[in-house]
């Protein structure tokens, strides 16, 4: 990935850096506003609300996605005790990150379409910055943990067969995840398989093409 990137030249690393921290904090601040929002002050006690990428970034899940594509910012906290519904407002939390990555998304594909930019650099920031956004809200809601998607799912499903559900992720849904990252077929992985005509169909239906 990092090769690939300064292949690219430095004005593409530059903007997909800026695009990841970018996409980063929106992501986390959305969770840690949502918990705050909905009654737990754990996220504001440790100071997450707020937009400051510091607050966010996780050294070396940054530079992991720089490297191989694959990393994470850092998890915001919260205490599901403090929330009224706690499965359902647990879930809120969680899908809080995905949802405000699409938003941006989607705020910059009304730009992107508005002003007809694309060919020029403020076009091709815009456009690979929204891919990030798309790209990083899709991944998330895989429903694996200790992705955001399988709190999302554990919220809808009968409660002998959640109970189920969380203990086995909460045993291996590591390994499950890095499985389904590990590249096996072609030189691609599983999830990578699985989430690109998502992005692909989500990005067509944003850029209109």
């Amino acid at each position: 990935m990092l090769f690939n990137l300064l292949s690219a030249g430095p004005i593409i690393f530059f903007i997909f850096a800026i695009g990841l921290v970018i996409a980063i904090t929106i992501h986390e601040f959305a969770h840690a506003w949502m918990a705050d929002h909905l009654g737990d002050p754990t996220p504001r006690v440790q100071g997450r609300v707020t937009l400051n990428p510091l607050a966010h970034l996780d050294p070396m899940g940054t530079i992991a996605l720089l490297l191989v594509g694959f990393g994470w910012g850092k998890p915001v906290e919260f205490d599901p005790y403090n929330f009224k519904h706690r499965t359902r407002d647990s879930a809120l939390v969680a899908f809080a990150g995905p949802a405000s990555n699409l938003i941006l998304a989607v705020i910059l594909a009304v730009l992107i379409r508005g002003f007809g930019l694309g060919d020029n650099v403020l076009g091709l920031a815009f456009v690979l910055i929204l891919q990030i956004n798309v790209s990083l809200a899709i991944f998330n809601m895989v429903p694996v943990a200790p992705l955001d998607g399988e709190k999302i799912l554990y919220a809808f499903l009968p409660k002998d067969i959640a109970y189920e559900y969380r203990q086995f992720m909460r045993q291996y849904g590591l390994f499950v995840l890095l499985f389904l990252i590990f590249p096996i077929i072609g030189g691609r992985s599983a999830i990578s398989s699985l989430i690109s005509p998502v992005i692909a169909i989500v990005m067509a239906l944003l850029l209109g093409n």
